[in-house]
């Protein structure tokens, strides 16, 4: 199968090594020459230790190469760099492709998942998928075991991707559900940072615990009401993706949260961490769609008044203890 991939971050790049070591014609797109050419020259990434890159396949800077005459066209890209991707991109796509996002958030305002953007831009007639689930890049890249969700909604679409994807190591299931499964992806994030912030701050595992059950709690609840069937949230793109991106020492949300739990101000968190934060990018909107479909989500609150309003992480959790007492 022909391949593009727009965006050769981690993922984007882990992705091209597997899906090139399958066999397939792989293409992927950068924005920067420098990079670019350090791929094709070396064969390495620099976040993805461990890996040498197969030699098949071809990195460029022209992103009509990774676009025409490809069968699917993977948007790999910062969810904050999906429209203007797609805009780049949109001359060279037609309707008889498979488009796949692999990038996790919710547009501020618009309050559009990624595939809803990819469509605003490329068309209702195009056929979308996101790919979610606890894919650590870093691990993918290596050939380490790993299962991922093949969601569309429509389930023949859905499959395409499912065989084109799965092999030794990597287990793809289907689903119909894109919007919560988008959803999952975005905001898990969030809770990924305040378990980061937990352990910045010493805490243990109890705390690390009910933060990613209180978390699912708010993500599902907040899913539901946004149209989402309920087994989503407790399969491999909920509370799968919420597990192994708030407790793993690759997860680059949790380390965030680590610095800033440890009292690191924002602009040298994101400097240290080196690569880009989606939780941070998804507060806004979270909080956005939190007040439009009336649900209180008292955890996103609190990481959103730590990075956006200042306030210490001892507090935000202390004001949480505080909350009026509730069943479960």
């Amino acid at each position: 199968m022909k391949i593009g991939i727009l965006g050769s971050g981690t993922w984007g790049t882990a992705l091209a090594n597997m899906l090139a070591n399958m066999h397939h014609k792989v293409v992927v797109y950068g924005k920067f020459a420098a990079e670019i050419d350090y791929l094709n020259e070396n064969r390495i990434h620099k976040n993805l230790p461990g890996c040498e890159l197969n030699k098949e396949i071809l990195f460029t800077t022209d992103i009509s190469k990774a676009c025409l005459n490809q069968e699917v066209i993977i948007f790999a890209v910062p969810s904050v760099f999906i429209r203007q991707t797609a805009i780049n991109a949109k001359e060279f796509i037609n309707k008889d492709q498979i488009i796949v996002t692999v990038a996790k958030g919710i547009e501020e305002n618009t309050l559009f998942s990624m595939s809803e953007i990819l469509e605003d831009v490329l068309g209702k007639d195009i056929k979308v998928v996101a790919l979610s689930g606890p894919t650590h890049a870093e691990e993918v890249a290596i050939g380490q075991p790993t299962l991922i969700v093949s969601s569309c909604s429509d389930i023949e679409i859905a499959k395409v991707i499912q065989k084109a994807f799965s092999n030794e190591v990597l287990r793809v299931y289907t689903n119909t559900d894109i919007k919560a499964v988008e959803l999952c992806g975005a905001l898990k994030n969030i809770i990924a940072l305040a378990a980061g912030m937990s352990d910045g701050m010493g805490f243990g595992d109890n705390a690390k615990a009910a933060i990613i059950t209180r978390g699912l709690t708010e993500i599902t609840r907040l899913g539901l009401a946004y149209g989402g069937k309920e087994t989503t949230f407790y399969g491999l793109a909920g509370i799968g993706d919420i597990v192994v991106t708030a407790t793993s020492l690759h997860s680059r949300n949790h380390n965030a949260g680590v610095l800033l739990g440890k009292g690191v101000c924002l602009e040298e968190t994101l400097k240290q961490v080196g690569m880009v934060v989606e939780g941070i990018n998804a507060l806004v909107s979270a909080k956005q769609l939190a007040k439009k479909l009336n649900v209180e989500m008292p955890i996103v609150n609190a990481v959103y008044s730590v990075i956006y309003e200042g306030k210490k992480p001892l507090v935000a959790v202390s004001e949480l203890f505080d909350r009026k007492q509730i069943s479960e």
